[in-house]
């Protein structure tokens, strides 16, 4: 072999060494970089993260942008939490604001109903009363779905048997059904769930509400559960209108209105603010329904 061959074969050998400890070095580099990224990750995780390196490294520019990061997240959640404080103090004041005028308004609607009054003011203080009452329930329907939004009141799920739940419920709505000459029913139940009881009623009570609301007298509604391996499912059945395909999607809006039933009584805040408690619970509702042949909207609550 010759010389030059030698020396090109020495030249190719220690090219090979500097390349293999170039990406050696390169790769531990990377590798040290990564770790100490996942370990300001973690103690930014932990609410444990200051700053410990001053240079002009890559990974001291990410601890500073990542501290400032912190910083002003740290500013954007007190702020946000002075909101919450005052949006709650807003709804309280509201709340009792409100409370003792509209049940001023219907004592003394009351008190004028007992009067020997001509016909034609007895239908306004009919007419009265019925307003003073919806206007109590929007404004109730309205702290309850704000409170809800802005985490004011949590939802509070357990595993608790549903028949006590479905009776309540039963017990409430029974003088509308009644007055409408509507025939309410819930089959029997031994089935269990994860719900908050009280406000899984509000949630059923406003579908059963609803069913009766838009069920022409003579019909029926009616509950029962189906379990199932993962969750427990609860119709509620009606005889009522139904609801046409394009606005299935809809109904489930805050405020939404079908233009069929403006003539009726409602706020379009029922069915939302059973949609947002169920959901917030870990469930759902899903409704079936042909226009003119009825609805049934099933409660999707978890066993477990």
């Amino acid at each position: 072999m010759s010389g030059i061959a030698i020396i090109f074969l020495n030249v190719s050998a220690v090219t090979v060494v500097v390349a293999a400890l170039v990406v050696y070095f390169d790769r531990r580099k990377t590798r040290r970089t990564l770790e100490g990224l996942d370990k300001l990750l973690d103690a930014a995780i932990a609410g444990s993260f200051t700053e410990t390196v001053w240079d002009e490294s890559l990974l001291s520019s990410v601890e500073t942008k990542l501290a400032n990061y912190l910083a002003a997240s740290e500013v954007s959640a007190k702020n946000l939490a002075a909101e919450k404080e005052k949006i709650a103090s807003l709804i309280a004041d509201i709340s009792h604001q409100t409370k003792t005028p509209i049940a001023n308004i219907l004592l003394y609607t009351e008190l004028l109903g007992e009067k020997n009054l001509p016909e034609d003011c007895r239908d306004c203080v009919t007419a009265l009363t019925g307003q003073a009452e919806k206007l109590r329930f929007l404004i109730e329907s309205l702290v309850k779905a704000s409170r809800l939004e802005t985490g004011i009141l949590t939802l509070s799920p357990r595993p608790a048997p549903l028949s006590d739940t479905l009776e309540a419920v039963a017990e409430q709505i029974a003088p509308k059904a009644v007055a409408k000459d509507i025939r309410f029913t819930v089959g029997a139940t031994n089935e269990r769930a994860v719900f908050d009881p009280k406000w899984t009623a509000e949630a059923l009570f406003n579908l059963a509400d609803n069913a009766i609301k838009y069920t022409p007298s003579g019909g029926c509604v009616t509950v029962r559960t189906t379990p199932y391996e993962l969750f427990c499912r609860i119709d509620v059945t009606d005889t009522g209108i139904g609801v046409s395909e394009n606005e299935k999607a809809k109904i489930f809006q805050r405020f939404y209105r079908s233009s069929s039933v403006m003539d009726s009584e409602g706020a379009g805040i029922g069915l939302w603010l059973a949609r947002e408690i169920v959901t917030g619970e870990g469930g759902y509702i899903r409704i079936e329904s042909q226009k003119g042949s009825g609805s049934t909207f099933s409660v999707f609550l978890p066993r477990e």
